[in-house]
């Protein structure tokens, strides 16, 4: 297949969308550092255009390859985050590895190698297989060994985020519906012992959801202040640069957990709504995909990686208006950070090798 070819299937609405976000987070992120591009704003944009690029750059791998090595890139995956429990850093935890200067979180990079690691193995099963239950237990080793890994940062977010994109994939592969039941039953039925094996700070997290009024100088100020934010906003705003709650410092973590909140405070509700429907459309775009391509692995990827971006934002969505615990999720593309923006980009580049490679796909 020859450049242009290839650059002509890219699906390059993803791209769009992408870009409108991108500069919904550029601008929030001025408007956080009080009309500066530096710290945040800058670097954003530039990580973003690196991004892009690295999209067309993916598009231009055949997707075969992508197969063959996702197993490759689970085991990697795996021992950056053992790597993490050595040489790991962070303020009271150990999430991210400093190499020259750069800081990676293998967390956020583990979740795409979970979905690849998920969709091969599924792609390869018979439907027949598919209506055991012991056909199901390689994948939920595939997602439980990260997942713990990653619970022993502790990162209570990202593996929440990693085990529903790994449930959507298996689910996605044909689970019946009596194992989904089954499954529900017994994780309610183990509530008890997980709230056990919390950390202090996260039990705190999830009283203070449930009664955020009980400490509102404490626990309860971050989601406070979020309410305040949002709820001063309006319809409409109070105009950009002109959000009290985030100009007067009162709203904590504004450039990276609680931006959707700051975005609220100064666009209003038609802001947030806005930002909403880009996701929706992203999303929708993704698993459109998902039907267009030929290759079951190629589905069932396509369908994580929709899921990946969706659950990005629900969870930080719903953490900053009270409805999940505070558990430290970025808004995708949006919030500050360059792991997470960097693994959004990489799953946008394996969606466009996808849709390229198609053909070549679908006769290995």
């Amino acid at each position: 297949m020859t450049g242009l070819k290839i650059l002509l299937r890219i699906p390059w609405h993803l791209l769009l969308f992408a870009g409108v976000l991108v500069m919904m987070g550029s601008l929030a992120l001025y408007s956080a550092s009080q009309g500066s591009w530096h710290p945040w704003a800058g670097r954003h944009a530039v990580r973003a255009t690196i991004g892009m690029a690295l999209v067309v750059g993916i598009a231009f791998v055949d997707f075969s390859f992508i197969k063959r090595m996702s197993y490759v890139f689970l085991a990697a995956a795996i021992l950056l985050l053992l790597a993490v429990m050595i040489i790991g850093a962070g303020q009271g935890v150990s999430r991210w590895i400093s190499l020259g200067g750069v800081s990676l979180q293998p967390s956020e990079l583990t979740k795409i190698a979970v979905i690849l690691a998920l969709a091969r193995y599924f792609g390869s099963q018979s439907h027949d297989r598919m209506r055991s239950f012991i056909w199901y237990l390689p994948s939920f080793a595939i997602i439980g060994i990260p997942f713990a890994l990653i619970m022993k940062q502790p990162d209570l977010g990202t593996a929440l985020m990693l085990l529903f994109g790994g449930l959507a994939v298996v689910f996605s592969a044909g689970l019946p519906w009596r194992y989904v039941f089954s499954s529900i039953a017994a994780v309610l039925a183990a509530v008890p012992l997980l709230w056990m094996q919390l950390h202090a700070y996260q039990k705190t997290r999830v009283m203070t959801f449930l009664n955020p009024e009980s400490d509102l100088l404490g626990a309860g100020y971050q989601i406070t202040q979020s309410k305040i934010a949002l709820g001063s906003g309006g319809i409409f705003g109070k105009g950009f640069l002109m959000g009290s709650q985030s100009q007067l410092n009162y709203l904590p973590e504004k450039q990276t957990d609680f931006v959707f909140t700051m975005i609220g405070e100064e666009f209003g509700f038609a802001g947030n709504v806005f930002i909403l429907l880009i996701y929706l459309l992203l999303t929708i775009s993704i698993l459109r995909i998902s039907y267009r391509v030929k290759s079951r692995f190629a589905q069932l990827t396509c369908v994580g990686i929709g899921m990946m971006v969706f659950f990005y934002m629900f969870v930080n969505v719903a953490m900053v208006t009270g409805l999940l615990p505070v558990v430290g999720a970025p808004l995708p593309l949006i919030s500050y950070g360059g792991t997470s923006m960097l693994t959004v980009f990489i799953g946008f580049g394996i969606v466009a090798s996808a849709i390229v490679h198609d053909r070549r796909e679908r006769a290995v």
